[in-house]
């Protein structure tokens, strides 16, 4: 049986490689490899808005991969001071896609970044600096190291069906989900309170993490939207 073919979104910045110091469409290769252990073909999907059917026709599943922070405008706020990094093309391009897959009832995974695309497509709206909230930065402590933390998922949810009550995960955001989108319910929490997850139960998997899941050791998210994927393409899509 062909593999399904799962999209991952990449980031467009700048990346050096032998000579060359050049913007690239790029994305960490631990995304692909989860793809690709969990029994998917990864294709990589640079940001834009244009031709979002046709690639939406080429895939099976999507993951929404993590980055920088999204506009506060797509939400109605006014940026914070550490709201960094801000790429409006990505952010457009991936509400596009999330928003098209989700009419299809693609199967999406949504990763950190990708999890708050998630609930801002549907409504919802972001605590652009967790640290006002919880007082520490235990979700992000430093630049370019997973903090690793326990995270408790909620009873009935498709996300403690894969995980139990109980799962460790990696995580680096400073960011998280305020109001929670529509059709949107949340799914796990952090020990201090902060919602790690979101899920809509109306649909075949759609998934938002805050956490990293291609960093670790459990693939059972990745291989979970392998296995619908599967079943998304033999239906015909």
């Amino acid at each position: 049986m062909a593999r399904p073919v799962i999209g991952i979104t990449t980031y467009v910045t700048s990346a050096k490689w032998s000579y060359w110091d050049e913007q690239a469409a790029l994305v960490p290769a631990a995304y692909v490899d989860a793809v690709e252990r969990a029994g998917g073909r990864a294709l990589l999907v640079p940001p834009s808005v244009e031709g979002v059917d046709e690639t939406l026709d080429a895939l099976d599943g999507a993951v929404f991969s993590g980055g920088s922070d999204l506009d506060p405008n797509l939400y109605e706020q006014e940026p914070h001071d550490e709201t960094v990094g801000i790429h409006p093309e990505r952010d457009r391009a991936e509400l596009a896609l999330l928003q098209a897959a989700l009419a299809r009832d693609m199967p999406v995974l949504a990763v950190c970044r990708g999890s708050q695309v998630l609930n801002v497509a549907l409504g919802g709206d972001l605590v652009q600096h967790l640290p006002d909230v919880v007082g520490d930065e235990k979700h992000k402590h430093t630049p370019g190291t997973f903090a690793d933390h326990d995270v408790t998922l909620e009873n009935g949810t498709r996300l403690a069906s894969l995980l139990g009550d109980r799962a460790p995960v990696k995580s680096h955001h400073h960011q998280g989900f305020g109001r929670v989108g529509d059709g949107l319910r949340v799914a796990a929490h952090a020990e201090d309170g902060t919602v790690e997850a979101v899920e809509d139960p109306q649909r075949r998997f759609a998934l938002g993490v805050l956490w990293h899941p291609e960093a670790g050791e459990d693939m059972r998210l990745f291989e979970e939207l392998v296995r619908e994927a599967t079943e998304y393409r033999a239906g015909g899509r």
